[in-house]
């Protein structure tokens, strides 16, 4: 098997033989990778610098929604807690599941296995780091999910925000489109089911919690909404 090694002539990779360790995508979009990456070589550079801060700093971003929607959920019902607590728990997992497809299909990543393409602006991760499915993609497409579920209305900023997390990645040069559009499914589905089927085991330990004779647990979960009601003098 032949895979692709980087040879950097003005900025163009060359094919070369590498040790036989990496498969072929399961879907080719080869070309499309050459086109998307070769519009970022001339992109202006603010757009550049724009792409390669975001497809790292946007997964802080669903961090601090999450620690938004956790805090929002304190003066609520067990069962919003719960929630809040089961998105990041669910996006986790659906990492974990990326981690484990990662190892079984064992796919080279694009800035080292296409000919032809240009430069990519970010770093190509060490050979062994496979490329599918996209890890940051898994994690926006879950986040994106997760949150729309606990916290109504949020949908219009998360799902743009997770598409633009998936393309950053091609765009920068490291994932095929494939692996980013399996990325985003994939993490989508495994939210979407874990924040559906486990609210309730974790409403009972959100009202534990709340019953608990220690402060720093009774914190962590809020008092609920009794504790914030409007009494009438």
């Amino acid at each position: 098997m032949w895979a692709y090694g980087p040879l950097r002539t003005v900025g163009i990779m060359e094919a070369t033989p590498l040790h036989a360790l990496s498969s072929a995508p399961p879907v080719d979009t080869s070309g499309l990778y050459r086109t998307i990456t070769s519009f970022a070589q001339d992109a202006p550079g603010w757009i550049q610098h724009f792409f390669e801060v975001w497809t790292e700093a946007g997964l802080l971003l669903f961090g601090a929604l999450f620690a938004a929607a956790w805090w929002r959920s304190r003066r609520g019902e067990p069962r919003a807690v719960a929630l809040a607590v089961l998105a990041p728990v669910a996006t986790a997992c659906a990492y974990v599941v990326s981690e484990l497809l990662k190892s079984v299909v064992d796919v080279e990543r694009p800035c080292r296995a296409v000919a032809g393409a240009a430069r990519p602006l970010a770093v190509c991760p060490p050979q062994g780091d496979w490329s599918f499915p996209s890890n940051h993609a898994t994690i926006a497409g879950a986040s994106a999910v997760a949150l729309a579920l606990i916290w109504r209305g949020l949908a219009w900023l998360t799902v743009p925000l997770a598409l633009l997390m998936a393309f950053s990645r091609v765009f920068v040069g490291v994932h095929y489109p494939f692996d980013v559009a399996v990325g985003l499914a994939l993490g989508g589905l495994v939210a979407f089911l874990l924040v559906r089927l486990l609210p309730g085991p974790v409403t009972r330990l959100v009202v534990a919690m709340r019953a608990s004779g220690n402060a720093a647990v009774r914190w962590c979960v809020g008092a609920g909404p009794a504790a914030h009601a409007y009494v009438r003098p």
